[in-house]
């Protein structure tokens, strides 16, 4: 197997900070620089795992900035946009003309809108106490003898 240039080693490794497998980053280094590598080489290049305990700093470094490029910036991928998603699943509702996919197009598109695949969580609800005496206790021997016939019941 040929050495892999700095390029490629790049490629490879912000492909696995982006969550990609091994096997998609093999396919992609075919198409893209038409070279053929191993999944186990392409998983070597992942510092998450132990087959790169001999990882060179550089690409340990440059595969954390990736990652962390990645998460902060999810709104670059389309289909995190709701209005993407709504977009999408109307053209596949013009499109088919199976009636019983349509209707699950509209559920998914209800359930969408509705915010049922967020983790939000609002309560909105006020609970009101309220304490209420029944005797009022003149003075502490009074409140230990209603304390006591009280337990004694217990």
């Amino acid at each position: 197997m040929a050495t892999l240039s700095n390029e490629v080693k790049a490629f490879i490794v912000q492909g696995l900070a982006t969550y990609q497998t091994p096997q998609e980053i093999v396919a992609l280094v075919k198409n893209e620089f038409d070279i053929e590598v191993s999944r186990q080489l392409v998983a070597s290049y992942d510092p998450t795992k132990l087959t790169s305990v001999n990882l060179a700093q550089k690409w340990k470094d440059l595969f954390f900035e990736y990652r962390e490029k990645f998460k902060a910036d999810v709104l670059n991928i389309p289909i995190a946009n709701l209005a993407v998603r709504l977009n999408r699943l109307e053209q596949e509702y013009q499109k088919t003309k199976n009636p019983k996919l349509r209707i699950e197009i509209l559920e998914q598109s209800a359930k969408e809108v509705g915010e049922v695949f967020t983790n939000k969580q609002t309560v909105n609800s006020k609970i009101e106490q309220t304490s209420e005496t029944t005797h009022s206790f003149s003075s502490a021997d009074e409140f230990r003898e209603i304390a006591a016939e009280v337990l004694a019941k217990v």
